[in-house]
């Protein structure tokens, strides 16, 4: 495969699509995208993290980090209505879908889908949701939380879902002695769901 959804802009040729998404509850209806992660469906992964935790009701700032079609910062938004959400992803469709899918839920005004160097530099985040895109290689993960964890609040926290098999564990590792506490507080087929924590 030459092209992937992590590409800033794919070759595939773009075809929407739509998906039904229970999330927390609710039943959003979206549209995806050829040459964007989980085109047509709602992943196995994302809708573990969903199964296994409740909204994060006390957030002000949330990130959705490597947000695809923009399904985890989008629930974010219906779900907590106090929430301002910031959506990344490097795939200039995803951010396309994921801003029209904003506006079709109407929560445009307090949800912003954007390429990750459109952050304001000044912004910090109360929480960031994520089911990151671990294929593109260890490094390159590393790289991408290593920028955006240091943006956590003091009281901040990450959540994130990861396939076992993709490394879940040895990421869970890493984020240690990293200095960001982590720790695991959900597994389901095949899944982790993991919480960090900011650095002291």
């Amino acid at each position: 495969m030459d092209d992937h959804y992590f590409s800033a802009d794919p070759a595939v040729p773009f075809k929407r699509a739509p998906v039904a998404a229970s999330v927390w509850g609710r039943d959003l209806e979206l549209t995806s995208g050829s040459g964007v992660f989980a085109q047509g469906r709602l992943d196995v992964g994302t809708a573990v993290l969903f199964r296994e935790t409740v909204p994060p009701t006390r957030a002000s700032a949330v990130l959705d980090l490597g947000c695809g079609y923009g399904v985890i910062g989008l629930a974010v938004a219906a779900c907590v209505p106090g929430a301002r959400v910031w959506a990344v992803d490097v795939n200039e469709r995803a951010v396309l879908l994921a801003n029209e899918n904003a506006a079709a839920l109407g929560v445009a005004d307090r949800y912003t889908a954007v390429t990750p160097d459109a952050v304001p530099a000044d912004v910090a985040f109360d929480e960031i949701w994520s089911n990151p895109p671990i294929r593109v290689g260890k490094q390159a993960l590393h790289e991408l939380l290593l920028t955006w964890l240091p943006r956590l609040t003091p009281e901040g926290r990450a959540v994130m879902v990861v396939g076992k098999n993709l490394g879940a564990d040895s990421l869970q590792r890493w984020l240690r002695e990293q200095g960001y506490p982590t720790e695991r507080v959900a597994s389901a087929k095949g899944f982790r769901v993991l919480e960090t924590r900011r650095g002291r």
